[in-house]
């Protein structure tokens, strides 16, 4: 792996590991925050297509690039619902969890990976131990009914918004479209799901005239940016697809660390500790999965 490969890899860690803390703290409602997400990815895709004159899909590419944004809109939505209850430091592990689960089942299941009886009971430990890892992660010394009424809440939140993020990744999947040349679609997908439910919650304000939904645009451009990065990234040529997706997954850690010190989602000592140690669970686990042949 070259310096330039490995930097670029970890271009996933700094713009998925800091869009939710920077999200959470510019602030607004889930309307707001995607929005303005939605907006900043789609002028960030935009100027990519600008600049590489990349050839836009048409017909079913174009069809399933933007099912495929739409429903990463979809799971983002619950994902900042789910930060209003329990914080993104102890949302991002868990919507990590069910990510990764989602894709490996839909890897075993409908692409057959995994073969054998032995990787497959190899890459189910390994799901357990995600699992294991995300539930440590939330753990609290607290025992108030409320702390653990509005953690179910949010993992009910984002268990249903799993359902978008496997669209987001599954729907590409369909077609013999290129992830550089999706990227624009998707990001229409995207927006169109926002807009669609700003609309539906003009009733509680116009979150379109609203300061903060534009400033969430630059949310959107770190959300965008390590997109673009994991899709060059992946490339054979680059770290590849295995590889590629491992250091992504390491945005985990910074997520959870700047939603812990920078928007003060403090923990005592004791849930510091299992909470890194499950971050390291997750980790290991889902290389695990990767490299099972």
């Amino acid at each position: 792996m070259n310096m330039v490969a490995l930097l670029i890899g970890l271009g996933p860690l700094l713009g998925w590991g800091l869009f939710p803390t920077i999200a959470s703290k510019f602030g607004g409602k889930p309307v707001n925050q995607i929005i303005g997400t939605t907006v900043g990815t789609l002028i960030f895709a935009g100027v990519f297509y600008a600049f590489t004159a990349r050839e836009f899909p048409t017909g079913m590419n174009l069809f399933f690039a933007i099912l495929s944004g739409a429903g990463w809109s979809f799971g983002q939505i619950l994902t900042f619902k789910a930060f209003e209850y329990i914080g993104s430091s102890r949302a991002m592990p868990v919507t990590t969890a069910f990510q990764l689960l989602g894709a490996s089942l839909w890897g075993v299941f409908a692409l057959g990976n995994w073969p054998g009886i032995t990787n497959k009971i190899i890459g189910f430990i390994a799901l357990v131990v995600i699992l294991i890892g995300a539930r440590m992660t939330v753990w609290s010394e607290k025992s108030e009914a409320t702390d653990s009424g509005n953690l179910r809440k949010a993992v009910i939140i984002l268990l249903i918004g799993e359902i978008g993020y496997w669209l987001y990744s599954a729907a590409p999947q369909a077609t013999d479209i290129g992830g550089k040349n999706a990227f624009l679609p998707q990001a229409i997908g995207m927006l169109i799901v926002a807009v669609i439910y700003g609309l539906m919650n003009m009733k509680k304000g116009n979150p379109f005239t609203n300061k903060i939904t534009w400033l969430q645009i630059i949310s959107g451009f770190f959300f965008a940016f390590a997109a673009l990065t994991y899709l060059i990234s992946a490339q054979p040529d680059m770290n590849g697809l295995a590889t590629g997706f491992i250091l992504s997954q390491t945005s985990v850690v910074l997520a959870t660390l700047t939603g812990i010190y920078f928007l003060n989602q403090r923990k005592t000592s004791k849930e510091m500790v299992i909470t890194v140690i499950g971050l390291v669970l997750i980790l290991a686990a889902a290389t695990v999965t990767v490299f099972i042949k």
